[in-house]
């Protein structure tokens, strides 16, 4: 400690050295650490008033705060320890304290539920009782005011019914050709052999396929290249940070801002252009432009630009994670490969080789490959509510209280060894009968949430990947290079492998030189 201490203090002194000078991100900073020193003072008040309570609350009999777990220096070392590593502080919570527990954050308090019973107060409470929009505020700058996490509730439920619509079985088989369409053009840019990264290849090819199903045609054609680093620069301005604060003036925050801004330039004329009449297209954005609020209200341009925005990050974060993940395991399990190709003969037979929907369907071992890989590698680590009334859980034994943070963790919850068997082992067989380990009891698979809160993006998400590991899978032999599946990179928001580790090496079938 003693060594480590000149070293704080030359930074700290270092950082309101440069405020003073106006350099603006160490005005951020300072900012930042004047505010948690607030926030830490309040805290440990609050603290003691908790603890009293919960003491009365036993003493009479009646139903209790969840028991909190510390670590470290009082105040700071559970922030500390929850930005060194969130999941490890979890399980310690877990194998302490139980299924439910509360980590205060200075003044934020995180109450988790850890398996399928706990879970139940969390995908069964509606949206009057546990409040999405408060936790995900952070995303505001990204996607826009007045949509997604931003909008009242009763608007916010307006865009996810017509998101909904645009995601039913009769518009997933239109989209299904344009996925093919960019996969084939993408892929053909590939040479006969050789070895890429197979996450940021993906990563590419998911923006296309996003931005054609969603985005529509007119960007896809015209203005992509634009659009995609406008896309990089919102995603960028989505750091860990700005979950505290997503208001500091720091770079990554302006450039957000300005891509923001942009985004909306481009995309107004185009929406307009449709409003008019001078196209229509069978896609996501015309759903949205000709869409009204029960009252006959139609959406805002800005509206629908915001959730536009939104359908892009869910679907290629998600995506790209997801497909890598099923790669890095599959091509390492060369008996489960060996099914999955057989399995895409059956089904191209069946199908007189036409890859569509109903095929997709009948892909019950590639399916289960990515239930496997959501399971071990779910994106989004933590799923957040803000409790709006106090919550039972666990029966009633728990009541937490109005305020808190209920945290589910897909991450922890697909790795329990009393759910599912041999949690670290990559086993796609546990979620095909007669296994069927996720219907052990409601709640266990929490790749794509579950009840009231299961993600509407789901369909869109096994369609997309499976079409392109359909696709993969048909034109290249392909092994992954190195004995180890890649590390997660827990710095992001959405958890996918850490960069530059997802290498392969493939061989056209039949190569482009053959076809010429």
């Amino acid at each position: 400690m003693d060594a480590i201490r000149p070293r704080i203090e030359a930074a700290f002194y270092g950082t309101v050295s440069a405020a003073k000078s106006g350099d603006v991100e160490a005005i951020g900073w300072v900012v930042v650490m004047a505010l948690s020193l607030l926030l830490a003072i309040v805290a440990f008040f609050q603290t003691a008033i908790r603890d009293t309570t919960l003491s009365n609350a036993k003493r009479q009999g009646k139903a209790i705060p969840p028991p909190t777990y510390n670590v470290g220096l009082p105040i700071i070392g559970n922030v500390l320890a929850f930005a060194k590593n969130p999941l490890d502080l979890v399980w310690e919570g877990y194998g302490k304290k139980g299924e439910v527990f509360t980590v205060r954050l200075l003044t934020t308090r995180l109450t988790f539920l850890i398996g399928p019973a706990a879970c139940e107060a969390f995908f069964k409470a509606s949206d009057t009782e546990l409040d999405q929009s408060e936790p995900y505020k952070f995303s505001t700058p990204v996607f826009g005011k007045d949509v997604v996490y931003d909008a009242t509730l009763e608007n916010r439920l307006q865009h996810f019914r017509i998101l909904s619509m645009t995601l039913r079985v009769n518009m997933l088989e239109t989209y299904i050709p344009l996925m093919i369409q960019e996969a084939e053009q993408f892929f053909a840019n590939w040479g006969d052999e050789g070895e890429l990264d197979l996450y940021a290849e993906l990563s590419n090819l998911i923006i296309l396929t996003g931005s054609r199903c969603i985005m529509g045609r007119e960007i896809r054609e015209n203005l992509f290249g634009e659009v995609s680093h406008l896309i990089h620069d919102l995603d960028q301005g989505m750091q860990p940070i700005s979950v505290l604060a997503n208001w500091l003036p720091i770079k990554a925050h302006r450039d957000r801002d300005r891509a923001r801004k942009k985004m909306g330039e481009l995309f107004v004329p185009i929406i307009r252009a449709r409003r008019a009449g001078e196209t229509k297209e069978d896609d996501m954005l015309q759903w949205l432009i000709e869409a009204k609020y029960r009252n006959g209200k139609p959406f805002t341009d800005d509206e629908v630009v915001g959730i536009l925005v939104a359908g892009l990050f869910a679907a290629q974060h998600t995506s790209s994670a997801t497909s890598t993940w099923i790669g890095m395991h599959l091509l390492r399990d060369k008996g489960v490969l060996e099914r999955v190709l057989s399995e895409q003969d059956d089904v191209k037979k069946a199908s007189g080789g036409e890859l569509n929907y109903e095929a997709l369907t009948k892909m019950n071992l590639l399916h289960a490959c990515m239930k496997e890989t959501l399971r071990m590698h779910p994106p989004l680590i933590f799923l957040m509510r803000k409790v709006l009334e106090p919550r039972p859980a666990l029966g009633g034994r728990f009541l937490i209280p109005t305020g808190d943070y209920v945290v589910a963790s897909p991450s922890v919850a697909g790795m329990l060894p009393d759910v599912f068997a041999e949690p670290n082992k990559w086993d796609p067989d546990r979620f095909l009968p007669p296994r069927d380990e996720d219907k052990s009891a409601p709640y266990s698979f929490l790749g794509f949430g579950a009840g009231r809160h299961g993600c509407m993006g789901e369909g869109f998400a096994y369609v997309q990947v499976k079409t392109i590991w359909s696709i993969l899978l048909k034109l290249f032999d392909m092994e992954a290079v190195g004995k180890a599946v890649p590390e997660p990179n827990l710095d992001a928001l959405v958890v996918g492998p850490v960069h530059g580790t997802c290498i392969i090496r493939y061989k056209r079938k039949k190569p482009l030189s053959g076809t010429q």
